[in-house]
């Protein structure tokens, strides 16, 4: 799997259109391709978070060489072209929880590894009368994130400006991931309110063991060595 993030300055916004609209069906008919989300980004997991210069391409490849040819192919190469920086994280499934459109894109090839860094992908579609109460629920969550032992990069991802928005964390390893989502306290309560406010009409958790991280890591808000 392979998640690339491309910065695209404001002057290129017409060309950015077109390709968010263009690639949306393109990508998914790519060889090799099982799955992909064309992904707005943000600062955060909330409507006013939103960064409208960086963009993201989550695919779910059925082989290793599938993912190396979208690198030479034109949909890779159109991105470029009207990037100012780059991004791409290779991913290996660990383990993935619901679905994303119906689809569980994201099930683990093999065993899972063990040590190194790990990435967690969370998505969800919220419920539109639930949204606002969410959001408010979330911004402690926010806060305690950032400060998050372990943490190495955290951005937010959206298919929509609102209510179909998920997350991206990169963390030191598996345990600082679990120290964060079962025994940090703003996070778990969010998390122990979710079946009684039934906020989501879908939603994902997937984590992955980090394989190679290449290009400018700042563009992900790299905090690691």
């Amino acid at each position: 799997m392979t998640l690339h993030v491309w910065r695209v300055p404001p002057a290129r916004l017409g060309a950015l259109l077109w390709r968010v609209a263009r690639d949306r069906g393109r990508l998914r008919a790519l060889p090799g391709a099982r799955f992909a989300k064309v992904l707005g980004t943000g600062r955060g997991f909330t409507p006013g978070a939103v960064d409208a210069t960086r963009w993201a391409v989550l695919t779910a490849w059925r082989s290793r060489s599938d993912a190396a040819g979208f690198e030479l192919g034109t949909v890779a190469r159109a991105w470029r072209r009207i990037a100012v920086a780059e991004c791409r994280l290779d991913l290996a499934p660990l383990a993935s929880r619901g679905t994303w459109a119906g689809q569980q894109p994201f099930e683990p090839d093999g065993p899972a590894a063990i040590g190194g860094a790990v990435v967690a992908v969370t998505r969800a579609r919220l419920r539109p009368v639930r949204a606002v109460r969410f959001w408010r629920a979330v911004r402690p969550v926010a806060g305690a994130v950032a400060g998050a032992d372990g943490l190495l990069a955290t951005f937010g991802i959206g298919e929509a400006p609102l209510g179909w928005q998920g997350t991206v964390s990169v963390w030191r390893d598996a345990a600082a991931l679990r120290e964060f989502a079962y025994r940090g306290e703003a996070h778990a309560r969010v998390v122990a309110a979710t079946p009684a406010q039934r906020w989501y009409a879908e939603e994902l958790f997937a984590r992955f063991a980090l394989v190679e991280v290449a290009g400018d890591r700042s563009l992900i808000g790299w905090a690691g060595p």
